[in-house]
């Protein structure tokens, strides 16, 4: 081979093996959602959330890699994963059905876009300027979860009259939101003259220990207060109020599904689906702040026709006749 054609194979054989790594280093990396929530694990409602992101085009593994991190009712590991968020450059914070969450968010970052969803009032949390322009790197729905407190005591009224003693379970971790709902149900319950005894649980074997001390004291009913930590133990909470045949009342319509006796809530899976939608959209580059915040417009109130019967609860026609029933 003579020195000139020896000289072109070298130049063609080292551009050649050159190409692939030019080619991977353009390639943009895919944008990674900090998916955040309190309670446990919860196939469907994540389902919901990534139906929301395929909406907007976004499919996990594909365009975009989601980091889901459940943390089993730990609040106060809130503020460290967020740091931790922010420090890796993620590029949305998602945090469906939490106050708390949304705002250890907000602490946490005044750039990275966040995506909420809240039962109070996002302007008074302090998470927004206002519901048309949130004005900031957030945005969201509200889910009006604080709208539904009093009304949830006075449908388990309507359904079990006789329960005056009310056991009100809250998860003292979960403050926004306990404080909210311990503001909200003695006027509540004074207006329909119940009494009120409030419990505390944090934990799986709290919950346990609530039940066991609802019973000792004779209560009549139990009102689970809303908790997103709560809603992820749903199958816990059937399984205790049927062994203990206690009513009660449950802050989402998959408690219900999984043998809890009533629930009055907003449709979750749409929230999670919307909360979905709009970390999609800004990862095709909306802005938050131009994204007004959502608020529900439905509402449910479920009966577990089965759980009822096994209670010996009849329920009255104006209640059934405005309740979705699973039987």
């Amino acid at each position: 081979m003579s020195g000139i054609r020896r000289r072109e194979f070298l130049l063609l054989g080292g551009g050649a093996a050159a190409w692939p790594l030019v080619a991977r280093a353009q390639q943009p990396a895919m944008p990674v959602v900090g998916f955040v929530n309190a309670g446990s694990p919860d196939a469907p409602l994540a389902a919901a959330f990534r139906k929301g992101l395929n909406d907007a085009g976004y499919f996990e593994g594909q365009n975009v890699t989601v980091e889901y991190h459940w943390l089993e009712g730990r609040f106060d590991r809130l503020p460290a994963l967020m740091a931790d968020l922010v420090r890796r450059r993620t590029a949305v914070i998602a945090t469906p059905a939490g106050n708390f969450a949304a705002q250890a968010a907000k602490a946490a970052t005044t750039a990275i876009p966040i995506v909420f969803g809240v039962g109070e009032d996002p302007v008074k949390l302090g998470l927004v300027g206002s519901l048309a322009r949130p004005g900031g790197n957030l945005t969201g729905i509200n889910f009006l979860g604080t709208e539904m407190t009093a009304k949830r005591l006075e449908l388990l009224h309507e359904l079990v009259p006789k329960a005056v003693r009310i056991a009100v379970l809250v998860n003292p971790a979960n403050i926004t939101a306990t404080e909210s709902q311990l503001r909200d149900l003695p006027v509540a319950a004074r207006a329909i003259g119940l009494q009120i005894q409030v419990l505390n649980a944090s934990t799986t074997s709290e919950i346990e220990v609530a039940f066991a001390t609802l019973v000792r004291d004779r209560a009549d009913a139990l009102y689970v207060g809303g908790d997103v930590f709560f809603t992820s133990r749903r199958v816990q909470f059937a399984i205790l109020a049927a062994r203990y045949a206690i009513p009660a009342t449950y802050p989402s319509r998959e408690a219900v599904e999984a043998g809890g006796l009533m629930g009055y809530d907003t449709d979750r899976v749409e929230m999670y689906r919307q909360v979905g939608t709009y970390t999609g959209q800004i990862l095709k580059g909306a802005k938050p702040a131009d994204l007004p915040v959502l608020q529900s417009t439905k509402f449910q109130i479920v009966i577990n026709l089965q759980t009822a019967r096994a209670l010996g609860l009849e329920i009255p026609p104006t209640l059934l006749a405005r309740a979705e029933v699973i039987e």
